[in-house]
Order: structure tokens, then C-alpha cells, then sequence
């Protein structure tokens, strides 16, 4: 029989898988959320009050009588009729409860396994780490959705990003800490040994291009050149002009961060095989299958968001594109802890 530590050592690890499981759907649902320019149609933050939707015709004409104050529906969507603001409204209503959910979820089985004393304090302490991290993020979401109220038709691209890395952040430390708990192992993450420089630097790079790519969404930058592997005629964006440094950090530019976009892809796809020619070189079959899933899921992301561009940003394939840069972070974190002796 299980002694009742052992129960709840499960119950823990039950409890982690969930919560990545809840953190992997919001990212989804706020992929989505981006994807259908829904994330200002609630522009109060409303933590207590907005758990519950509009139930009747007064309400919902007093969210949208609200979402009319700001510059998306004057500039942009100023023809909406009430149907369609139902549409995004429950898109970033359903973000919103989501988050709650998962902040509740978090919140009330940490107290539970804090005081039952039967977790090791190194695990509670970084489940402690995350709980601050979903606090901050909720904050962070309420700071990017500020950005779109006043002078703006969508939210800043710089917040939209940090919104997303933490998201981010947030799903590697809990699916670093599950495989710990699977594998009875003790690994840091943050072991900067230089045999594993390799692997960290691959999670950097890939990290890197997911801001890129949330600096991307943000600005829409994917509706200027929908053609591959050109853009338009040239490699090279002719409507840029590189005089200085200054200009290759305009993050601003729709076509230049696109175009780094595209060559951080390449980047990664060209140390994504280095790295395996050395894994095989040096004959480290512990790491054959990891390197092989990390593969094909680069080859899968990069399908993906070749035929999301080409496709006129496809809705579907924009959401699957953002599905497997999760997966992908996933990949390269476990081969990085495979890694680790």
C-alpha cells in the first residue's frame, strides 16, 4: 500500500501536469485572443465583477457603449453592430476567467502542500516562484491592455511580448520541475557548465524568437510580405534603409522585425542541426531520441509558419503556428535535461 506522503507526492505531481496542462491552454486561447483582435473589447480589468458575463441587452449594450470610447472602434472598427462585439467580447472574457482559474488553481493546492510538509521545500519553493509569476503576469495582462485604451487601435507589441515570454517562462519552469518529478532528479536548470552552454543557448535562441515573433503579431507585421522564401522580389526588405545602428534596432518597423523573424528561423534550424551532428558525432545515444523529436517538431514549426504566412495568416494555421512554438519549447527543455548528468 502507498504510505500517505507517497499520495500526496502524487497528488502533486497530478497537480503540476494540470496546471501545465491550464497554462498551455491559455496560451492558446490568448494566441487567439491576439489573432482575433479581441483583447480590447473589455477595457476595465474588473477581477471581482467580471467573472460573470452579460446576461442581459442593457448589459452587453454598457460593454459596448464602453468599447466604443477608444480608438479601435473609432478608427477601425467604428461599423461593428453588437453581434460581432459578442465575438470578441467572449474571446477575452473567456482569456480573462481562464486566468482566474488557473491563479485559484494554483493558489489554494499550494497552501494545501505547504502545510501537509510531505513536499521537499526545494519544490514548494519554486512552485512559489510561479505563483509570483502568475500574480505579475496578470498584472503584466491588465499593463498591455492599458497600452490599446487611449492613443492606440491595438495593444504595444513590447508588452504584448513580455505578456507572452513570462507566459512562457511560466510553462518551462513547471514542465522543468515535472520532469524532475518524474525522474527522481535534482537538475538545475541553471547549471552553466560548458558542456551544457550548447543546449541553453538553443532554449536562448529559440526564447529570443518567440519575442520576435510576439513583436510580429503585435504590429501585424505578417500582412506586409506574404511571399517565401523572398520577401516580395529580394531577400532583403526594399523598403528599409540601414544607415546606422539605430536602424537595425527599430522594433517599430513592420518589415524589419519581420525579416528578423524569418532569419532567426533559419538561425535556429541551422544550430538545431549542428547540434545534433554533434550529438551523433559524440555518439551520446541518450540523447538520440530527444534530438529527433526536437526535429521534427522545428520541422513541423517552420511548415507551419511558412504556409501561415503564404496563406494570408490563416487563422488556423496562425494558431497551430503558436501551438507547436510551445511544443518546440518543450523539445529543446527536454533535451537540455536529458543532457544533464
Amino acid at each position: 500500500m502507498y504510505s500517505n506522503k507517497t499520495k500526496v507526492n502524487q497528488l502533486f505531481l497530478y497537480w503540476l501536469i494540470a496546471s501545465l496542462i491550464l497554462v498551455y491552454l491559455i496560451i492558446i486561447i490568448g494566441g487567439l485572443t491576439r489573432l482575433t483582435n479581441s483583447g480590447l473589447s473589455i477595457i476595465e480589468w474588473e477581477l471581482i465583477k467580471g467573472i460573470i458575463p452579460p446576461l442581459n441587452e442593457e448589459k452587453w449594450l454598457y460593454y459596448f457603449d464602453k468599447y466604443k470610447t477608444i480608438p479601435q472602434y473609432k478608427i477601425l472598427n467604428y461599423d461593428m453592430s453588437l453581434k460581432e462585439f459578442k465575438f470578441i467580447f467572449y474571446w477575452e472574457y473567456i482569456h480573462r476567467i481562464l486566468a482566474r482559474i488557473i491563479g485559484l488553481f494554483f493558489l489554494l493546492p499550494i497552501i494545501y502542500f505547504y502545510f501537509s510538509k510531505k513536499i521537499p521545500k526545494k519544490n514548494l519553493n519554486i512552485c512559489f516562484i510561479i505563483l509570483l509569476l502568475i500574480i505579475f503576469q496578470g498584472i503584466i495582462g491588465w499593463f498591455m491592455v492599458k497600452s490599446g485604451l487611449i492613443n492606440d487601435i491595438t495593444v504595444s507589441h513590447y508588452r504584448l511580448s513580455l505578456h507572452l515570454f513570462l507566459a512562457i517562462v511560466i510553462i518551462s519552469t513547471i514542465f522543468w520541475l515535472i520532469r524532475n518529478i518524474i525522474l527522481n532528479g535534482n537538475k538545475n536548470f541553471f547549471n552553466f557548465s560548458l558542456k551544457y552552454i550548447p543546449f541553453q543557448l538553443l532554449i536562448l535562441i529559440i526564447f529570443l524568437q518567440i519575442i520576435i515573433g510576439a513583436f510580429v503579431s503585435g504590429l501585424d507585421a505578417g500582412k506586409i510580405y506574404q511571399t517565401w522564401p523572398l520577401m516580395g522580389k529580394t531577400y532583403f526588405p526594399n523598403d528599409l534603409s540601414i544607415q546606422s545602428l539605430k536602424n537595425i534596432l527599430e522594433f517599430d518597423n513592420h518589415s524589419l522585425v519581420q525579416f528578423y523573424h524569418r532569419n532567426l528561423a533559419y538561425l535556429t534550424i541551422f544550430y538545431v542541426v549542428i547540434l545534433s551532428a554533434h550529438i551523433y558525432i559524440k555518439r551520446l545515444i541518450y540523447l538520440y531520441k530527444p534530438v529527433i523529436i526536437l526535429l521534427l517538431v522545428l520541422m513541423c514549426q517552420v511548415f507551419l509558419g511558412i504556409t501561415t504566412l503564404v496563406s494570408g495568416l490563416n487563422l488556423y494555421l496562425a494558431s497551430a503556428h503558436q501551438i507547436a512554438g510551445v511544443l518546440l519549447v518543450f523539445s529543446a527543455l527536454n533535451l537540455y535535461f536529458l543532457s544533464v548528468k
